[in-house]
C-alpha cells in the first residue's frame, strides 16, 4: 500500500508541473469532507476568527511535532540540521513537498551536505503529508502560532476512513 503512495505522490508531481506555490493565495474557497482547498485546489489551512483551526492543520501540528522538529526544529522555524520549512513552504509548491517528503532529497554544497531521508514508507509521515503541508502552509503565512492550536474543528469521518486504510486497518 505505501509503495503504491509512493508512485502515486510521483506521478502526481510529474503530472502537476507548475503547480501553484504556497506564497499564492492560500485563502480555502472550497471543502470536500472537511479538507480545505484553495482556487488552485491545493490543501490549505482555514482558521476562524476565534482561532479554530480546521482538523488537517491541528494534526498536522502533532505530526509535524512527533516526526519533523527533531531535525527542522520546533514549530518549523529550522535548525542548524535541517532549514526553516515554514520559511519553505511560502515558495514550495504542494507537489514539490510530497515528493521531497516521499523520495527525500541530498543537496551538496562545498561547505556541507544536507540529506533528507525519503520518508514514502514511513506509514507514520505517509499517511499524513497533506496534514503537514497543510500545517506548514499555515505556518509560513502566520495564520497559526508556535502553540498547540486551542480550538480544533472535529476530525472528519472521511479522514478517519481515510487514515484507517493509508495505516492497512480493517
Amino acid at each position: 500500500m505505501r509503495k503504491i503512495w509512493l508512485i502515486a505522490a510521483t506521478a502526481m508531481l510529474v503530472a502537476s508541473g507548475s503547480a501553484a506555490h504556497a506564497a499564492d493565495d492560500p485563502a480555502a474557497v472550497k471543502s470536500e469532507d472537511g479538507k480545505y482547498l484553495d482556487k488552485e485546489g491545493n490543501p490549505t489551512f482555514k482558521v476562524a476568527a476565534d482561532g479554530t483551526v480546521d482538523w488537517y492543520t491541528y494534526s498536522g501540528y502533532r505530526r509535524y511535532h512527533s516526526e519533523c522538529h527533531v531535525c527542522h526544529g520546533p514549530d518549523g522555524m529550522g535548525s542548524t540540521y535541517a532549514p526553516a520549512l515554514q520559511e519553505s513552504l511560502k515558495t514550495m509548491s504542494y507537489p514539490d513537498f510530497m515528493g521531497i517528503v516521499a523520495s527525500g532529497r541530498k543537496n551538496v554544497s562545498s561547505s556541507q551536505e544536507n540529506v533528507m531521508p525519503a520518508f514514502g514508507d514511513n506509514p507514520n509521515v505517509a499517511c499524513y503529508m497533506d496534514d503537514l503541508y497543510i500545517y506548514l502552509r499555515a505556518r509560513a503565512h502566520d495564520a497559526v502560532g508556535r502553540v498547540r492550536p486551542a480550538k480544533r474543528e472535529d476530525k472528519p469521518d472521511a479522514y478517519t476512513q481515510a487514515e484507517k486504510t493509508c495505516m492497512g486497518a480493517k
